[in-house]
């Protein structure tokens, strides 16, 4: 297996790449001089304002980074059915003393301009979320040198990401947090995802690229797991959005630890598009009714999360959040990673037959 992925960071250990204002320059730059691989989240962002994170990051680290697009999405959301869930939010704007966003404000999230800003000035890896990127532009960016990675759910999608030149593919199970980068958007196959495990095995036996394992994962020995079952590197999301560099708002931060919240659920309460976050009042009183609409849902609500963020008021924000969450740690996100590689190792030990199983 290419270990050119792997060459880049001396731990196996990617933080995931949050949008939203999460994975900040100053987060990567702090998971990357640790030793792990920091990632630059584009989605939401203009290319202009990608552009000047990718230049401030540059300016903090220089150890290699990556940076994560979202796909754009195609046109099959029923705007009648954005249109009554938009009439079931109108006392949820009343409420925080907001309008509902417009719903028809684009669908590709800028993805033509963020990709000739990574084909203009090169980073050294790129991952892809909600879908593929054509060969053409997987072989683009192998030409500047950037080393590219495709989610999958499924050892189906995992192929599809092999085919299409991808260098290496990120198997994303159901544990994860946030949304579900899924490459078509079925709502009869909701809740329906494989656990991380299973489908890091299923994907191994599938294709020949390498396995970055993302979904729920919180600790060393977990990350010792999935690279048992034939991961090369492991993917964190929760555990670094609790950290002292991420951008994550503090009431997000407090509630992932918090006793009130007990579990997370797959919503497309905020977004259109299954997500899993911490239950709250708006997940439990609008999850049932939302329609299968990315990006439309994800406007609509954007003023109602923002209104929330600023009052604080944890029920009507999205709090995205891997099943893992109440094992989250709130340190540097530097120290995570020697904490991390240092259950790593111990983990590594315990399996070969050498320490303490207890």
């Amino acid at each position: 297996m290419s270990s050119a992925l792997t060459d880049l960071f001396p731990h196996p250990i990617v933080q995931a790449p949050m949008a939203g204002g999460v994975s900040v320059p100053r987060l990567a730059a702090a998971v990357s001089d640790a030793g792990g691989l920091g990632f630059l989240a584009a989605g939401y962002k203009t290319a202009d304002g990608l552009y000047q994170e990718i230049k401030q990051l540059r300016g903090l680290t220089g150890r290699p980074f990556g940076v994560n697009l979202f796909m754009p999405q195609p046109e099959y959301a029923d705007p009648a059915a954005v249109e009554v869930y938009a009439h079931q939010l109108a006392g949820e704007a009343t409420w925080y003393d907001t309008e509902l966003g417009d719903p028809d404000s684009g669908r590709d999230d800028g993805y033509d301009a963020k990709l000739a800003v990574l084909l203009d000035n090169p980073v050294p890896v790129a991952s892809f979320h909600f879908g593929i990127p054509s060969s053409d532009a997987l072989e683009s960016l192998r030409r500047a040198g950037t080393f590219t990675l495709v989610t999958a759910t499924t050892p189906e999608e995992a192929l599809a990401v092999q085919y299409a030149g991808a260098d290496a593919v990120i198997a994303q199970g159901v544990e994860a947090g946030g949304h579900q980068g899924t490459h078509r958007d079925l709502p009869e196959q909701d809740g329906s995802g494989l656990g991380l495990l299973s489908l890091v095995a299923q994907i191994r036996e599938t294709v020949t690229i390498p396995i970055v394992a993302a979904g729920g994962i919180m600790r060393g020995s977990q990350i010792a797991a999935v690279l048992a079952a034939g991961a090369s590197a492991a993917q964190l999301g929760t555990a670094f959005l609790a950290t002292h560099e991420s951008g994550a708002h503090d009431v997000h931060k407090q509630a992932l630890t918090n006793p009130l919240y007990v579990r997370t659920e797959l919503t497309r309460a905020f977004s259109g598009r299954p997500a899993r976050g911490l239950v709250n009042r708006f997940l439990r009183e609008h999850g049932p009714y939302a329609p299968a609409a990315y990006p439309e849902v994800h406007h609509l609500t954007a003023p109602l999360r923002k209104a929330a963020a600023k009052a604080k008021d944890p029920q009507g924000m999205a709090l995205w959040a891997g099943q893992g969450h109440r094992m989250a740690r709130e340190v540097p996100a530097g120290q995570l990673v020697e904490i991390l590689a240092a259950e790593l190792d111990a983990a590594r030990t315990a399996l070969s037959g050498t320490g303490d199983l207890r």
